[in-house]
């Protein structure tokens, strides 16, 4: 009677182990980090914070950043584990930053579009919620307030404010090997601009977000899509509105010759030009770029004007325009799971 008590107490005893180290283990790996301005967290910039993510670790870090205008140049390297950085809201979480171009740096020579960004995002497994991104710098030309050029990249309810060429979706731009996937995920978010303000070679989906084209605006996409890649940036029930005048805003123009760009289910008002889409005085470019809609609607959404060389999606073509086709790569990346 007695050894059957022993018995059942130990293993009693050893379950209870188990669930305590279980326990242990996991808020191990659930590690979260607080920015705040007001020094009640464990730091006061967000670069602090970053910096202090563990290289190559499998372990998502979560950065909580408190309300707060946060006014720094951010670099999350590639060398960076999986990162979540929440704010409050957009409305009162900000990164801000103002250089441009034609800045100079301390040898004078100018700092060019790309490092003129607000946050590089190099690391994979990046997530962003809450939280507006912005370029401060006005009207200055080239303007970048988020550069991404890792992969499996998310921004769920986050702002991108500026002017020409806000979003730079860089991916393989620049390199020589341009199968290096490079995929973003945006959902519900506010994306405003002027000129080209999502661009680069990345793969993007962008479902039920605001594409705000600002007074003057020229051109919503630049895309340089590689030409190995199926897919550039596809928008899924967004809207494309703004307070330009009426017909004056093309919905995209190639960067690169092989460009596409693809609006599924999207609104569309009357600030968008009847034709859509220019070459960039590239006639050759009509033939490689892939530019397509996928019903339309609003007061920019009749195509009986649109430029020759674009193309309706057949209903065959649309079957493989959804987030999860788009996105899912050669890895099979699960968008779902990492909005968790």
């Amino acid at each position: 009677m007695k050894a059957s008590t022993f018995h059942k107490n130990f293993i009693l005893f050893s379950v209870f182990s188990v669930l305590i180290l279980s326990l242990l283990s996991f808020k191990a790996n659930d590690k979260t980090i607080v920015v705040s301005k007001d020094g009640k967290g464990n730091f006061t910039t967000i670069q602090q914070a970053v910096d202090a993510v563990e290289n190559g670790t499998s372990a998502r870090t979560k950065i909580l950043i408190k309300a707060g205008v946060y006014k720094e140049k951010i670099t999350v390297p590639e060398t960076k584990g999986a990162i979540l950085m929440e704010g409050e809201n957009p409305e009162n979480t900000i990164i801000t930053f103002n250089d441009f171009a034609s800045k100079k740096n301390s040898e004078g020579k100018d700092i060019g579009t790309t490092g003129s960004s607000t946050i590089f995002i190099y690391s994979n497994d990046f997530t962003a919620k809450n939280i507006s991104f912005e370029n401060s710098s006005g009207r200055v030309g080239q303007a970048v307030a988020v550069l991404t050029s890792g992969d499996r990249i998310i921004f769920e309810n986050c702002k991108f404010l500026g002017n020409q060429d806000t979003l730079y979706l860089k991916g393989a731009q620049d390199l020589a090997d341009k199968t290096k996937p490079s995929r973003n995920y945006f959902k519900n978010c506010y994306i405003e601009g002027t000129t080209d303000y999502i661009f680069g070679a990345g793969t993007a989906v962008f479902e039920n977000c605001t594409i705000y084209s600002k007074e003057t605006a020229s051109y919503v996409t630049a895309a340089s899509t590689p030409q190995e890649n199926e897919f550039g940036f596809v928008f899924i029930k967004s809207k494309i509105i703004g307070n330009a005048q009426e017909n004056s805003v093309y919905l995209g123009r190639p960067w690169r010759p092989f460009a596409k760009t693809v609006y599924v289910d999207c609104e569309i008002n009357s600030t968008i030009k009847p034709e859509g889409w220019h070459n960039w005085s590239k006639p050759d470019a009509e033939k490689t770029t892939f530019y397509a809609e996928s019903n339309s609607k609003g007061t920019g959404s009749n195509i009986s004007k649109r430029v020759s060389w674009s193309h309706q999606l057949s209903k065959e073509e649309r079957k493989k325009y959804t987030p999860e086709n788009i996105l899912k790569g050669n890895d099979n990346w699960n968008i779902t799971k990492s909005l968790k």
